[in-house]
């Protein structure tokens, strides 16, 4: 009964056209009303609560670093390296992709804006080179989700807080998967494109040349190494390493740079403004949902329906990967995170799985269900940026997202692809 109300209420409310917030709430409202226990004074009491958290700083501040990088021209050096690199390789302009987008997604852990700026940037000069328009805007949308499973990820900052799981370890396990996935794609792209002749061959840049790019966005490449290594030895936590990126990003972009103008900062503090609300009324709206879950007791009943399943944990993490995956394909990142968090972490706990492993894992399938149509957040950036139809895309993400949810089975199947190096970042 518990179950049948409290999906009802969401699944209700999100049908009628309600915010993802409000539906929260909504759904919040008819448990407390269902268990007699409705008060207005605890409801506002655990919506204020909710964003009363001193690690979710950090969400504001991450989202400045990646508003300001692409404004003032730290993406731009990024992609002008990875040019320089592995440009001319056979096809090297997807390579370019997939290297640009890990680079640029331990910057600033959001999907979103590295795609944008990837599309932005390397969409034209792929058209150019007689590319597929729909297959390098499919390897884009690809690429930008390894954004949020690398660090300084925002996903993790969300499920750390969410769990009670320490972010720090998340974000150090978060490394291996998010290389791994980089890797996927790599691969998937050389078994497109190695038959096709007309695929550019660029001239192979000399080591002068290379180094040149490098010094060029040296700046923009020593902001990873200041946040992985600082949280690695204790020099800072992960709220103060989103300070630390947001101060780095503006300094960088102002007084090296020089392309950061008054008028542009301000748009990316009101864009971050209003990036960051939004992500934090979510947070506060799931807080007053995950408190009444857990007082009716919902996670337990899903414990006993799932209580056959407990004794073998790859096959109760293949359940949940693929519970996950399936509302990932209706609903966007963060309110997938903050609403099956507070019901699955019960179920982990119960069959002894490493809280920080199935973070990582749970982060991960949300980043793939940034691909999934019908909501697919990522692609209808590409799709906006690039002027592409829907259908087009669509197509060319599919093989793709097919070796990336095949990476995820994987890492489900062979946990000691995560573990292990996780083991060897945390020390």
């Amino acid at each position: 009964m518990i179950i049948s109300v409290f999906l009802g209420s969401l699944l209700g409310a999100m049908a009628i056209g309600m915010p993802i917030a409000f539906a929260l709430l909504a759904s919040g409202v008819a448990l407390m009303f269902l268990m007699d226990m409705f008060d207005a004074q605890i409801l506002a009491q655990n919506l204020v609560n909710g964003a009363d958290n001193y690690p979710l700083l950090a969400v504001p501040f991450f989202i400045l670093a990646g508003e300001v990088m692409n404004a003032g021209g730290l993406s731009k050096r990024i992609i002008d390296i990875a040019m320089s690199v592995v440009g001319h390789i056979r096809g090297g302009l997807g390579y370019v992709t997939v290297f640009a987008a890990i680079i640029l997604g331990s910057l600033s852990g959001a999907a979103v804006a590295d795609t944008a700026a990837l599309a932005a940037i390397l969409l034209p000069m792929m058209r150019q080179a007689g590319y597929d328009p729909n297959r390098s805007a499919g390897l884009i949308a690809a690429s930008g989700i390894i954004a949020p499973v690398l660090p300084p990820s925002i996903g993790y900052i969300i499920f750390g807080v969410a769990a009670g799981v320490s972010i720090t370890k998340l974000f150090m396990a978060g490394i291996a998967p998010g290389l791994f996935m980089g890797l996927t794609l790599v691969i998937t792209w050389w078994l497109l494109t190695r038959g096709e002749a007309h695929i550019d061959h660029r001239p192979k840049q000399s080591a002068r040349q290379i180094a040149v790019s490098v010094y060029r966005g040296g700046w923009a490449l020593m902001l990873p190494v200041i946040i992985i290594g600082g949280l690695r030895f204790g020099i800072f936590t992960p709220t103060e390493a989103g300070v630390v990126a947001a101060v780095y990003a503006c300094a960088v972009s102002v007084l090296v740079y020089r392309q950061l103008s008054w008028k542009a900062l301000g748009r990316a503090l009101v864009s971050s403004a209003k990036t960051s609300s939004v992500v934090m009324f979510l947070v506060a709206a799931s807080m007053v949902a995950s408190w009444l879950i857990t007082v009716a007791d919902l996670p337990g009943e899903i414990v006993r329906l799932l209580d056959p399943f407990l004794d073998d944990k790859i096959l109760l993490m293949m359940m949940m990967m693929l519970l996950v995956f399936a509302v990932g394909t209706a609903m966007d990142f963060v309110p997938t995170v903050l609403i099956l968090t507070p019901v699955l972490m019960p179920i982990v706990i119960a069959a002894e799985i490493d809280p920080v492993y199935f973070g990582v894992m749970f982060i991960i399938n949300n980043a793939i269900g940034l691909l999934t149509p019908p909501v697919g957040t990522v692609i209808n950036v590409v799709c906006g940026v690039g002027r592409l139809p829907m259908d087009g895309v669509i197509k060319g993400v599919m093989p793709f997202l097919l070796a990336l949810v095949i990476a995820m089975f994987l890492m489900t199947l062979f946990p000691a692809l995560v573990t292990v190096p996780a083991a060897w970042f945390n020390g």
